[in-house]
């Protein structure tokens, strides 16, 4: 199966236990440009468990729209566990959305330090209930691989929330 085919089976499942249980999604992203919410609405009738995606590329963007501290982005950079934490809670702030995802990684091919290297991306997945968790990847490949793998996986962690 194509990764293209795992990301729309994925996404049509996520739709189905959201509409199972009446949710609603958000998405935070900076790295993957929308393409979780891309992924979500290329399914038909996702309008009933998809409340809104955020693209917060600058930092700018991650304060004014999700409300992402200047102090967590100066001492921990964009692709940190404390800036996606922070997003994931700021889309829900931010939305109607029971579930959230936010994603900030260095897909390539500049961009990367030395201890945060093109592949890195920090996840992190947010409910009403106070349930959360992140996770810092490392994905290969080139720019499109590295932001596929990201949406998978941002899926991924949305399906493990809502078990």
């Amino acid at each position: 199966m194509t990764l293209d085919a795992e990301i729309e089976q994925l996404a049509v499942e996520l739709g189905q236990r959201l509409s199972q249980r009446n949710g609603l999604a958000a998405t935070a992203e900076s790295c993957t440009g929308g393409g979780v919410a891309t992924a979500i609405t290329d399914i038909a009738g996702s309008s009933g468990w998809f409340d809104r995606g955020f693209v917060t590329y600058t930092n700018e963007a991650k304060q004014q729209m999700l409300g992402v501290s200047r102090d967590s982005l100066k001492h921990h950079g964009a692709v940190s566990e404390a800036v996606v934490q922070e997003m994931a809670r700021g889309a829900l702030a931010h939305s109607s959305a029971s579930v959230s995802v936010a994603i900030s990684g260095i897909a390539g091919p500049g961009g990367a330090t030395a201890d945060k290297p093109v592949g890195t991306v920090w996840f992190a997945w947010a409910d009403r209930h106070d349930h959360h968790h992140t996770l810092q990847a490392h994905f290969d490949g080139n720019r499109r691989q590295v932001r596929q793998q990201a949406v998978k996986q941002a899926l991924l962690g949305l399906l493990t929330l809502l078990k």
